[in-house]
């Protein structure tokens, strides 16, 4: 089953003097259960399609389909909602909030989402992260790589249907970068998840079912 679908997607920008293409035509999609990777230098149009993705830009044309529903044509506040319900972000800097502990964190996805906070979820969830010693630690308290698993189990606690990893190791060493990348693609399998991740580094494409080049707004197979 397709969870990502983009149709004819295109992106233009127009600042009153010349339009960019950020993004050429594109068709593309991702399965449940399906890690993605996409490489390419900086200002390939990387960063462009993964908010595309993710509802935080809207295409010029084309449509983007989110678990089959219409999602980039979905008015802003509904497109919001269906993107807490549906997406997952992890981001280069972890973005966890300084003063909240690795719990507060997860509680803080049960506020927006209006749902209760399960104990016996997250122990377990943290538990398949090697990080359940640390559900009462500060961001500040935590290496680099626990910050990033603890990001990791963010996105996942409210069981998105699709996570989008825009460049999650960059400020990793590389040992944290390709064990942060392997808890990803096992992630993805067990929970059936669609996993896009953009990387600069091509080593972790290993765990990687598919891996696409983006140059110059044309997205292609390796």
């Amino acid at each position: 089953m397709k969870l990502i679908e983009l149709k004819n997607v295109t992106k233009v920008f127009d600042d009153g003097r010349k339009k960019i293409e950020a993004l050429k035509e594109t068709n593309f999609s991702v399965e449940e259960g399906e890690f993605v990777s996409i490489i390419g230098p900086s200002g390939s149009g990387k960063s462009t399609f993964l908010t595309i993705i993710g509802g935080l830009q809207t295409p010029t044309d084309g449509k983007v389909f989110i678990n089959d529903s219409k999602f980039s044509e979905l008015q802003e506040k509904k497109r919001a909602a269906k993107r807490f319900e549906e997406i997952g972000f992890i981001l280069q800097a972890s973005n966890l909030i300084p003063f909240l502990t690795v719990k507060d964190q997860l509680q803080l996805v049960n506020k927006i989402n209006k749902t209760k906070f399960n104990q016996k979820e997250v122990e377990s969830l943290l538990e398949e992260l090697s990080i359940n010693d640390l559900m009462d630690k500060y961001p500040s308290d935590l290496s680099g790589g626990e910050r990033q698993r603890a990001a990791i189990a963010r996105a996942l606690y409210h069981d998105p249907s699709v996570i989008l990893a825009d460049e999650p190791t960059a400020s990793l060493d590389t040992n944290r970068a390709f064990e942060v990348v392997e808890i990803l693609g096992r992630e993805t399998k067990k929970k059936n998840k669609a996993t896009i991740m953009v990387t600069h580094d091509e080593r972790l494409t290993e765990y990687c079912d598919t891996v696409y080049v983006m140059e110059d707004g044309v997205l292609s197979k390796k």
